[in-house]
């Protein structure tokens, strides 16, 4: 049996030998024992490349090459060395095809308090298919893995990354800072539950550009503590649309300020611009919202603001919402209604939706005008509008 100092003079050994096969900071994760066969698990061979970029001084790249690599749940866990470690994919990484690998994980691939992490290009395929048939038996599974997650994380830049059927969410972003996602690209069945896009919550200046999202739950999902939030060039469908919200769960809840979501197509949606939150008390608040330049196809609900969400009628708190909603501006929103009613403003008796901005939005159904409702909504109708505007 191998003595426990044996153990550490080995570890440090091969510390050494990869830190002695890098001089500028490039680590190939095949060098380090990784195979694209789709077979292998190559979890430490991934994890050994972090742990060498992680602690070299300077700026470090973690290289993927074309393959497809087995990898079961990762943490990449910083602080770091190097403020600026890329990742640059060439090749696929898999989950276990087996739903129950990775246990009661949160994350699948979690990078957790890291500053400067860049992904480039690759593929993510969580293999969620699995777990989505045992959800729909209506048998006892797992809750699922987020694919990729980043918390408490600061200066991500990702580009070009593509991620597969996950589990769960496939992106989430909790208490970070400075994050900058393009040409990402999001695809999971519009029956897969739970299968959001983007999650992100607890967050400052986040940027979401170019990017395409098709998943069965909300294309971009934004929780409480967001803040300076930019959704530009997006395509969303199928899916759920773009949520604010769930909001209102808790008591003690911050609130969402400054999100702007512009240029964004929405084709066979549940729902278009979202904002959501449940009947029950909660100091939380939405607060400058704007959403402009946007397309609805076939979307059931294009406009919403629900304060009385409960998915399916179940456990319904029956109470009435606190979260006040203010200063929301919906500005040239066109396109096709599933529904007759193609705005809905349903807002909380305790705190009525105020500063509402509709301007220059026209939507129809089945060729002819949509209609819309409000309950305790107030606002400012501006130009050329359809439906007839309740507020």
């Amino acid at each position: 049996m191998e003595t426990p100092t044996r153990i550490i003079l080995v570890s440090l050994l091969f510390l050494l030998f990869i830190q002695s096969m890098a001089i500028d900071g490039s680590y190939n994760v095949v060098v380090l024992g990784a195979k694209g066969d789709g077979l292998t698990d190559s979890t430490k061979s991934f994890l050994s490349a972090w742990a060498a970029a992680c602690g070299f001084p300077k700026p470090a790249t973690i290289y993927v090459p074309k393959g497809i690599y087995l990898v079961k749940q990762a943490q990449f866990v910083g602080p770091c060395k190097s403020d600026a470690i890329t990742f640059k994919i060439d090749g696929t990484i898999v989950a276990p095809s087996d739903y129950k690998a990775n246990g009661n994980a949160s994350f699948w691939l979690q990078f957790w308090k890291v500053d400067g992490v860049s992904i480039f290009g690759g593929l993510l395929d969580g293999q969620g298919t699995g777990l989505w048939d045992c959800k729909a038996s209506g048998k006892i599974c797992p809750i699922g893995t987020t694919t990729l997650g980043f918390t408490n994380s600061n200066n991500i830049a990702i580009t070009g990354l593509t991620s597969l059927n996950s589990q769960l969410f496939h992106l989430a972003f909790n208490g970070c800072n400075n994050v900058k996602l393009q040409e990402v690209n999001i695809s999971a069945a519009g029956n897969s539950h739970n299968t959001d896009g983007i999650h992100v919550q607890f967050s400052s200046s986040v940027a979401i550009l170019n990017s395409n999202i098709c998943t069965g739950d909300d294309c971009v999902s934004i929780g409480p503590g967001t803040t300076n939030l930019r959704i530009e060039n997006v395509f969303c469908g199928p899916g759920h649309g773009i949520s604010i919200g769930s909001l209102g769960k808790v008591l003690q809840e911050e609130g969402v300020v400054n999100v702007t979501v512009k240029n964004v197509t929405f084709r066979d949606t549940q729902n278009g611009a979202r904002i959501k939150s449940w009947g029950r008390p909660s100091k939380g608040f939405v607060k400058d919202v704007l959403f402009q330049h946007a397309t609805m196809i076939n979307v059931q609900n294009p406009i919403i603001i629900d304060q009385n969400y409960c998915p399916s009628n179940i456990d319904c708190p029956g109470q009435v919402s606190g979260v006040k909603i203010t200063d929301i501006t919906y500005q040239d929103i066109h396109g096709t209604s599933a529904t007759e009613v193609a705005v809905k403003f349903d807002c909380s008796k305790m705190n009525p939706c105020s500063g509402i901005i509709v301007q220059d939005v026209n939507l129809t159904y089945k060729n002819q005008p949509a209609k819309s409702t409000c309950t305790n909504a107030a606002g400012t109708v501006i130009g050329l509008i359809e439906p007839t505007m309740c507020l």
